[in-house]
């Protein structure tokens, strides 16, 4: 079969359901960074400790577990919001709890107590979590063929990354007057956009409570639990066990790195103003263009070859930050680290998700991409909450540039594995692709 032109593939995208696919990544992208790296520079900016940074990160924790509550998810409809459908009434309830979660950072800030600011954080975080569950079934659930697949994934992650560059970039330029209570609540509001199109968006069928077997019954329990992990390697045999390893050590160099890029910028005295400026033209360019070629590649040559040049693009952006710390925050080498950055986070973004949405089966998706997507951040989140001191470490006995340099080499090398692993599956799992 002939891989599709734009001539077959531009009637898919004018589809209303990709325009509610691309605000729901949007939605699912917004709360990422803001209990995440830009958080780091908001608590930075007010004195915070390198080490405290890193470990109030773990608070992402959220994302790497919600494989546990996703098999409530798969069964249970939303308590009171059942009956807009069970994906429909779980994503109202998940967006209206981030939404809450925000505010309520916004209007107290770290000011009112780091243990207050951040449980309010893992309040988001834990809804964005859940949002994610149930975004990534409706995504899977709604698609006709692998190859629509692909393209809701592109879609998905144009919102998702545009989000990012929103809460990343374009919210400096709003801090930098503002301030960041008022910047956080505005982005807060934004979630606005993603729950008028769960409003809009269909029940896909696949996604409709099976009340067969109750979840409170043993059976139940089993089938919901262990089911999905059953089923997961009942498929894939052999080669389970290999997929795990390749799919949860792929982005571990970009999870470690994380909290420490925008306390790099602060500490080399990259203006706000600046960060935001070329993170919204360059960063968003290069972000568009890394997802939309990734999705290209994989609907022309395959999951799998996809996701080894997403494993080798990985490492140019790490590199790129030891550079930019020995710049002094040179403005040029901050615009091309930027451009390498977005557009291999956007490759390998879409590679990784289209990839793992081929491995999952109906009756089980937002349990099995759950799991999928846990094991994909479970190692980089758990090491990423040392990330700050390593850097203190590497500190001793030089500057704090230099230390930022060699930490950013040495979390390059942790993708040397990935890209070993993506060649023996190009080799020798053709079917995934």
């Amino acid at each position: 079969m002939s891989a599709p032109g734009w001539r077959e593939v531009w009637p898919q995208l004018r589809q209303p359901r990709m325009l509610v696919m691309l605000l729901l990544g949007f939605g699912c992208g917004l709360p990422f960074m803001l209990v995440g790296n830009t958080l780091g520079f908001w608590l930075r900016s007010t004195g915070v400790e390198l080490s405290t940074i890193g470990f109030l990160s773990w608070v992402g924790m959220a994302y790497t577990l919600k494989f546990l509550w996703a098999p409530l998810i798969d069964r249970v409809p939303a308590p009171l919001l059942g009956r807009f459908g069970r994906r429909r009434g779980w994503l109202l309830l998940a967006q209206a709890a981030v939404l809450l979660g925000l505010m309520g950072m916004a209007v107290l800030g770290p000011e009112a107590g780091l243990w207050l600011f951040g449980a309010l954080a893992l309040v988001a975080a834990f809804a964005s979590a859940t949002q994610d569950i149930v975004v990534d079934a409706w995504r899977i659930e709604s698609a006709a063929s692998d190859e629509e697949q692909a393209l809701l994934s592109t879609v998905y992650q144009m919102g998702y990354r545009t989000a990012l560059l929103t809460t990343d970039a374009l919210i400096f330029l709003v801090a930098a007057p503002l301030g960041w209570p008022l910047a956080y609540g505005l982005m807060a509001a934004l979630l606005l956009l993603a729950i008028l199109a769960t409003l809009q968006a269909q029940e896909p069928a696949s996604g409709r409570l099976d009340t067969a077997t109750p979840l409170w019954t043993s059976r139940g329990l089993h089938d919901a639990v262990l089911g999905p992990f059953i089923a997961f390697f009942r498929e894939h045999r052999q080669w389970a066990l290999l997929i795990l390893v390749a799919i949860s050590s792929y982005r571990l160099a970009d999870f470690v790195m994380g909290p420490m890029a925008n306390p790099l910028y602060a500490d080399i005295g990259i203006d706000t103003a600046m960060i935001g400026t070329v993170r919204g033209s360059v960063g968003l360019v290069a972000t568009l263009s890394g997802t939309a070629i990734a999705g290209l590649c994989a609907m022309r040559y395959g999951l799998v070859a996809t996701l080894l040049t997403g494993a080798v693009l990985g490492p140019l952006s790490n590199l790129g930050f030891s550079v930019l710390a020995l710049s002094g925050g040179d403005p040029l080498v901050f615009a091309v680290v930027m451009a390498i950055d977005n557009f291999s986070a956007g490759f390998a973004g879409i590679a990784l998700i289209a990839w793992m949405s081929s491995l999952t089966q109906s009756g089980y998706t937002a349990t099995q991409y759950a799991l999928l997507s846990s094991f994909y951040a479970l190692p980089g989140k758990l090491l990423k909450g040392f990330s700050g001191m390593a850097v203190e470490a590497l500190a001793v006995g030089r500057s704090l540039p230099e230390a930022y340099a060699w930490f950013f080499a040495g979390t390059a090398l942790l993708a040397l594995p990935v890209i070993v692993l993506c060649v023996w599956l190009l080799r020798h799992h053709r079917p995934v692709g």
